[in-house]
């Protein structure tokens, strides 16, 4: 299929640049593949949509302050760091006390300069030193870290959330650091939000609590590669990223009893879908516990084994994640149902509305 053919014109305008000013009163369009149906909702009627025999899946993945600023230690210009996946201390260590001391990562490097192995840099006042080891075959550099202290706690306090591309301001600001991570965020790991669970409140889980609805997790950490475009004319010519996922045994226990009872499993987010189809489909269509890396690619025509219903967000034109709701839903259908949010105003992408495709 052409990668043309996931096209849409989207309004600048319609690309959400801040969360909703209350987190849960986001519209959502449902849209139901039998008879292919329309209905403009919010996400807080969700819990009329679903049924105590039905599963409903998150990734509870946690965004972490990813993006470092500080300076060039050579030239004392500003350096920027986008930590991205952790690699063996032994990676980038000489000796067993420096393994003990130091933290190594694939990044990003954000320079207008020739990065080469051994260029220092410096950030968080002092308490976190980088070199440049390496480049990686995917554009990447290989970065070894010595810290103070424990390099996650101090990403927590000098770590900038990484914020997508399409929202346009320099950096991140207070609010991102809440609103840019669902209410029930555990595993740290990701580099960008799973979107769609941005929606939940604690009031909508106790609204599908009192409907009887099961909920179980996935973990998958986000990379960068959700926001990276499809460059080949033809998509089956595209590769996906990996990225690292984990599904406990209570989820794949769970998911055999919704089947049992003949629940829908609901996934909420790309991430979920990918997760949950990762792993059935290295079991025959069971969901096992498992963890390993995904770099499954979903678009149509899709043979979907776990995932019967869906919530995601609205996506970029031609992106991989427009794919894999038109291999759920149909092409010709989300295209439709697309336009017409956009003659509805709906917000688009990581901070805006929602589609339940049922």
């Amino acid at each position: 299929m052409l990668t043309s053919d996931f096209n849409y014109d989207l309004p600048k305008e319609l690309i959400a640049q801040e969360p909703p000013e209350v987190r849960g009163m986001s519209r959502m369009m449902v849209l139901h593949r039998k008879g292919e149906r329309i209905e403009h909702r919010l996400i807080s009627d969700l819990p009329s949509y679903l049924s105590a025999d039905d599963l409903l899946v998150l990734n509870d993945t946690r965004v972490f302050p990813a993006r470092l600023f500080g300076s060039w230690a050579d030239t004392g210009g500003g350096g920027e760091l986008f930590l991205v996946d952790p690699l063996p201390v032994s990676a980038g260590a000489t000796d067993a006390a420096d393994a003990q001391n130091a933290a190594c990562w694939t990044c990003f490097c954000g320079a207008r300069r020739h990065v080469n192995p051994g260029l220092r840099a410096s950030f968080g006042e002092g308490r976190i030193d980088a070199e440049i080891l390496g480049r990686t075959e995917n554009g990447m550099f290989s970065v070894r870290f010595r810290t103070q202290a424990p390099l996650m706690e101090l990403l927590e306090t000098h770590g900038h959330t990484p914020i997508p591309p399409y929202i346009r301001k320099c950096k991140d600001e207070p609010i991102d650091r809440e609103r840019y991570q669902t209410i029930y965020a555990r595993e740290t790991g990701a580099v960008a939000a799973p979107t769609a669970g941005l929606h939940f409140t604690d009031a909508l889980f106790h609204a599908l609590d009192a409907k009887g609805v099961r909920r179980a997790t996935v973990t998958l950490h986000v990379g960068p590669g959700t926001f990276k475009p499809v460059k080949a004319d033809l998509i089956e010519e595209h590769r996906m990223e990996p990225e690292r996922y984990d599904v406990p045994q209570s989820t794949a226990d769970a998911f055999t009893a919704c089947r049992a009872r003949g629940g829908r499993v609901v996934a909420v987010g790309s991430t979920s879908v990918r997760t949950l189809e990762t792993v059935t489909a290295a079991n025959d269509g069971h969901l096992r516990a498992a963890s390993g890396s995904s770099s499954l690619f979903i678009y149509p025509p899709y043979p979907f084994r776990a995932t019967d219903a869906m919530l995601t967000n609205f996506h970029i034109p031609k992106s991989t994640l427009l794919m894999m709701v038109s291999a759920l839903a149909g092409r010709d259908f989300i295209l439709r149902a697309y336009y017409e949010a956009i003659a509805e105003r709906y917000r688009f992408f990581s901070y805006g509305d929602c589609m339940l495709i049922l």
